[in-house]
C-alpha cells in the first residue's frame, strides 16, 4: 500500500495541538495545504466533511468529501476519502515525548487499483503539502496561534 509519512516536534501541550488541528476555522490562519469549506461540518467520527487542499502553493485547489472515521481527542484523527478505485486515508497523531512538547505525525495511506496510476503523479507534491501543514501547525502553536 503506498503511504506518504511525516513528523515533527513541537515545543507546546498536546492539548494545543490538538485544539489548532481539529478547530477548522483557524486553519486559516496557519494551514495552506487544507482547507475548510464548510465550518458547520465539524470533525465528528462517522461525519462526512467538505475540505479541499493545495499540494503545491499556487496551484488550484482541489475540493474533497472525506468521512471522518476516528476521533481520539489529544491523540489521533482519521478521515477517509474515496472515489471508485481509489482511497485515500490520512491519519494525524499526537505523542507526548516531554513536558509541554508534543511529536505530530501527519500520514497518508492510498489503496485501491487507481492508487498505482495515481500516487506517482501526487506522490511528491502531496509529500511536499503534508510537512508544509506540519511546520505550519508548528509555528502557529509555538508562536501563541
Amino acid at each position: 500500500m503506498p503511504s506518504l509519512y511525516t513528523e515533527i516536534d513541537i515545543n507546546t501541550s498536546r492539548s494545543k495541538v490538538w485544539r489548532a488541528l481539529v478547530h477548522k476555522e483557524t486553519w486559516k490562519y496557519w494551514n495552506t495545504f487544507l482547507y475548510d469549506c464548510d465550518s458547520r461540518r465539524s470533525l465528528q467520527q462517522g461525519r462526512e466533511i467538505w475540505l479541499s487542499l493545495r499540494r503545491v502553493p499556487g496551484e488550484e485547489q482541489t475540493e474533497f468529501q472525506p468521512k471522518v472515521t476516528l476521533v481520539q481527542p489529544e491523540i489521533c484523527l482519521k478521515w477517509v476519502s474515496s472515489i471508485p478505485g481509489f482511497v485515500d486515508e490520512h491519519i494525524f497523531q499526537l505523542q507526548d515525548i516531554g513536558r509541554d512538547r508534543t511529536r505530530y505525525i501527519h500520514q497518508e495511506n492510498f489503496s485501491g487499483f487507481l492508487s498505482r496510476f495515481i500516487f506517482p503523479i501526487i506522490r511528491q507534491d502531496e509529500l511536499q503539502g503534508i510537512r508544509r501543514m506540519a511546520r505550519e501547525l508548528k509555528h502557529y502553536v509555538e508562536t501563541g496561534g
